[in-house]
């Protein structure tokens, strides 16, 4: 109880998750009356990143820093409009086709939202939409970074849970695609409802030169995925394999790309790497004290007096990590839950723990786009002026769609492990 009381003061001032969990950690060693405890602290702190998988981490983070520099994304936001940019709705289309496609290279909500944001919500509001209806979609769009492969989510998830990587990118696949596919129906109910704009025609001919332009640059998510699928290489392989190869593309394909810009982008991708395995390694040793204090046990103990079946528990997850998902961000979010829920329903309830991993990971990515906080919305709100509040009002529908997709996984794993039988 102390050490709950801790936690949470701490966390209400303002301290950071990763310190607000290893203080948390201090107080329960000092509170346990079992000073030998102190002794394994920084053997469980040092142990919580000793994970080879986790060098993924950096790797695709500065992914996204060459594509962006490189003019990668601009051009597969140009190939998206080639496919559907002639519909009604075309560049609503565009926004969610483009960050699909980004979103297989990119791996995180919040950056994917902040660059999308820059490039689609200008041009969607020359054409004509509302501002505010632009920004929310590239917002919820921004939702399949975490969970279409690459992942800085699942990565994380993975070394918590102790399961392969690959599995978790490969279980994201089929619900990152009906994600996509029901966006994609939203728009075309709004479409006919709001008349919205369509795109400018386009002879086969344009199409096909803009495609021709931007093929070059799925030779990136092709190497990621597709080395990971194949079992050519492991995610961290792929990663750095990746990281090369979008360097060539944007040096020698786009020629927007300027090795002299390297050193910065390492720099980026090395504080923010640094500040997700902290947290990864704060959640090592808070998790060793849950388990110690025999938390999870009591918990799953109470659970099972409402949830009888596996589904009923998902349902009751999905519920609790969507309210945690308001206030806190994904990977801070995953490492105050999986430890505690893994556990339950794992070995009091059967469920596989790549398709659990899928569940929270969505849950938490929602939470995103949930009010009182909604992270994406304000980082949206940042790079385009528009309200935070109006956003998910006008874009209500989306979030009822994401909603369907957790019903789906709930009632459906198979949706989830079909790819990894």
């Amino acid at each position: 109880m102390l050490t709950l009381v801790a936690f949470a003061a701490v966390l209400l001032i303002g301290v950071p998750i990763g310190l607000c969990l290893c203080l948390g950690a201090i107080v329960y060693i000092a509170d346990s009356g079992n000073p030998l405890l102190f002794n394994n602290y920084p053997l469980q702190l040092f142990g919580g990143v000793d994970s080879y998988g986790l060098i993924a981490i950096p790797l695709f983070i500065l992914i996204g820093e060459i594509m962006n520099a490189g003019g990668i994304t601009q051009r597969i936001v140009q190939m998206a409009t080639a496919f559907v940019g002639a519909l009604r709705g075309g560049l609503a289309y565009v926004n969610v086709l483009a960050n699909m496609m980004v979103a297989s290279i990119l791996g995180s909500a919040t950056a994917q939202v902040a660059i999308m944001s820059q490039i689609m919500v200008p041009e969607m509001e020359r054409k004509g939409y509302d501002k505010t209806f632009a920004a929310g979609l590239t917002a919820f769009s921004g939702m399949l970074g975490p969970i279409i492969p690459p992942s800085v989510m699942f990565v994380v998830y993975s070394t918590l849970a102790q399961v392969a990587v690959s599995d978790m990118l490969v279980a994201g696949i089929i619900p990152g695609v009906i994600l996509t596919l029901l966006f994609c129906v939203i728009i075309a109910i709004l479409g006919v409802i709001h008349r919205f704009p369509a795109g400018d025609p386009r002879s086969w001919r344009e199409r096909g030169r803009t495609i021709l332009d931007a093929a070059p640059t799925l030779l990136i998510p092709v190497v990621i995925v597709g080395s990971i699928l194949a079992g050519l290489a492991n995610p961290t392989e792929s990663a750095a394999v990746g990281a090369v190869v979008a360097a060539l593309v944007g040096r020698f394909l786009t020629k927007e790309f300027r090795f002299s810009r390297l050193p910065s982008m390492l720099l980026r991708a090395g504080v923010y790497s640094a500040i997700v395995l902290f947290l990864v390694a704060a959640a090592s040793v808070f998790s060793w004290v849950l388990v110690y204090g025999k938390i999870p046990q009591a918990l799953a103990a109470s659970v099972q007096q409402v949830a009888k079946d596996p589904t009923t528990f998902l349902l009751l997850v999905s519920i609790a990590l969507l309210v945690i998902g308001t206030v806190i961000d994904g990977v801070p979010g995953l490492i105050m839950t999986v430890p505690i829920l893994l556990p339950i329903a794992t070995e009091i309830y059967g469920i596989d723990p790549r398709h659990f991993g899928v569940v929270v990971v969505v849950n938490l990515v929602l939470g995103l786009l949930s009010p009182p906080v909604g992270l994406c919305f304000f980082v949206a709100a940042a790079v385009t002026g528009a309200n935070p509040g109006r956003m998910f009002i006008v874009t209500a529908p989306f979030f009822v769609a994401a909603c369907v997709l957790l019903l789906l996984l709930c009632f459906y794993p198979a949706l989830s492990l079909v790819l990894l039988q």
